[in-house]
């Protein structure tokens, strides 16, 4: 036979499109040719397949090959095609079987000696697999991960030689069976370890229970990262579901993380807004889709660069970021939970108790507009986290554990997701019409509240969402004047 088609996949996004590899073997001039927007890698895949063949005891056909890449409008980039460019050729130079093997769909890329090495996002590929009803034959490193789709047949395979063997029916491999892997000892820090700071304490549990957004603010060493950094340990953890989906981003971004556990990102303040958001010639997750289902931390605010900024607006109202390239366009998951900290002002002592500061009151305004209203007004809750004197420090008793706190968190999740499908920060006006009902007093204060404070329509309706945690944190149904008048405290004054 001179032809053949064998099936693959690429990744676009969290995506895996179906590629069907096909190859021709005619008369001519020895010469191989790959067709279908191969990019770099792809095209560079002829001098791994001819070696690997070789190398494997199979003979590269002495003719012209025309390797065609379907959708030949889709972008490949990657090397996860390169064992199915070797088997294509090998099925159409007649040196292996073709019987059957329109029910699998191979990735993997090859070594000079034919060995089968791990390629990325196989998550999205394995999920891909699984609804398209086929058998993925890949690298053995990649079979544990790509077993946890289920049901899917995983043939974990360590070369090319062994992959044709598999073929021909010479030996048999069976399926892949997923092993859990071993816990990671995760020493989750503690929020006993913060001592007073009551305030900031209630606010991180609030933001906890509803995915609301948090801003600290306060001296050099009163605790803002201390707080934030303990977020994690009072979240509930993630469903099976949605470790899937964090594991899929990681194994496009070809990154390492702990399943079942919630991301916590924390970029450095030099991150440029394609690092923050993603991007790049082929589109890669960035810190916000990292911190999909988790938490984004950003400390010293105003240090960012404004524009990389202005990056988040977008993604904290759409929980998503769509990336525009010229050839491609990406969407990648980006429902984050953002936390950041800051200082009062450039030296970081504003109404200290030590009047130490010395910045003018342009300074302070200087630095304060580093981050724009827009922003400021997408922020749930903002806290200031005062300063503690050696005595408070020495006399504070430690506070609650973080399983104590995780207990209400969990409850008011509980709820939430009973009531409405899902976390309160998502309410929608039409939600919050139907599941945040004020009484006159409660309407009366929030009226009040509005004129005095100037709060836009966004700010007025995340008060209603933060006053429907509160409640949901105390057992209320109801929304009262108290709940209201907290939800309100968290609001910037100036």
């Amino acid at each position: 036979m001179s032809f053949a088609k064998i099936y693959s996949r690429s990744v676009l996004g969290l995506n895996a499109p179906l590629i069907e590899v096909e190859v021709h073997v005619s008369q001519g001039l020895p010469a191989l040719t790959i067709v279908g927007l191969p990019e770099a890698a792809v095209r560079e895949s002829k001098d791994r397949v001819r070696s690997a063949i070789i190398n494997s005891g199979f003979q590269f056909p002495n003719k012209r090959l025309t390797i065609n890449l379907a959708p030949a409008d889709l972008p490949k980039d990657g090397s996860r095609l390169d064992l199915a460019i070797a088997l294509g050729i090998l099925v159409a130079s007649g040196q292996i079987d073709e019987k059957n093997i329109n029910t699998f769909e191979f990735v993997g890329e090859l070594a000079l000696d034919g060995q089968l090495r791990a390629v990325s996002g196989i998550l999205s590929i394995a999920h891909a697999c699984k609804i398209s009803g086929h058998t993925l034959v890949l690298p053995m490193d990649n079979a544990n991960d790509a077993s946890c789709i289920r049901p899917l047949n995983v043939i974990p395979t360590a070369n090319l030689k062994q992959v044709c063997q598999f073929l021909c029916h010479t030996i048999q491999i069976e399926p892949h069976q997923y092993q859990i892997p071993p816990q990671e000892l995760l020493n989750l820090p503690d929020l006993a370890d913060v001592k007073g700071q009551l305030k900031a304490r209630r606010a991180l549990e609030i933001a906890a229970a509803g995915g609301h957004s948090l801003l600290f603010t306060g001296p050099p060493g009163t605790g803002k990262t201390l707080l934030a950094s303990r977020l994690p340990s009072i979240l509930p953890p993630l469903s099976d579901e949605d470790s899937l989906a964090v594991a899929s981003i990681y194994s496009i971004a070809n990154m390492q993380h702990p399943f079942g556990v919630r991301p916590f990102r924390s970029p450095h303040h030099t991150a440029s807004a394609v690092a923050l958001v993603g991007g790049g010639s082929h589109p890669k997750p960035g810190e916000i889709t990292l911190a999909h289902l988790g938490v984004l931390f950003l400390d010293e605010l105003p240090e960012f660069d404004r524009k990389v900024l202005e990056v988040l607006r977008q993604p904290l109202e759409s929980k998503e970021v769509v990336i525009s390239r010229a050839s491609r366009q990406v969407c990648f998951p980006a429902n984050f939970q953002l936390i950041a900290a800051m200082n009062p002002c450039p030296c970081g002592y504003a109404f200290h108790h030590d009047q130490r500061c010395q910045c003018s009151a342009d300074a302070i305004k200087r630095y304060k507009n580093r981050i724009s209203g827009p922003l400021l007004d997408r922020i749930d809750l903002h806290i200031e986290v005062p300063p503690l004197s050696a005595q408070d420090l020495q006399q504070q008793k430690a506070g609650e554990n973080s399983a104590t706190v995780r207990k209400r968190v969990l409850q008011a999740h509980h709820k939430q997701i009973q009531r409405q499908g899902y976390l309160n920060n998502e309410l929608s006006p039409q939600g919050l019409d139907q599941f945040v009902q004020l009484d006159v007093m409660s309407q009366n204060i929030l009226a009040v509240a509005q004129q005095k404070l100037q709060l836009s329509a966004r700010a007025y309706h995340r008060i209603l969402r933060v006053a429907r945690t509160i409640a949901d944190l105390t057992g209320s149904e109801t929304i009262s004047s108290m709940h209201i008048t907290e939800a309100l405290s968290y609001r910037p004054t100036n």
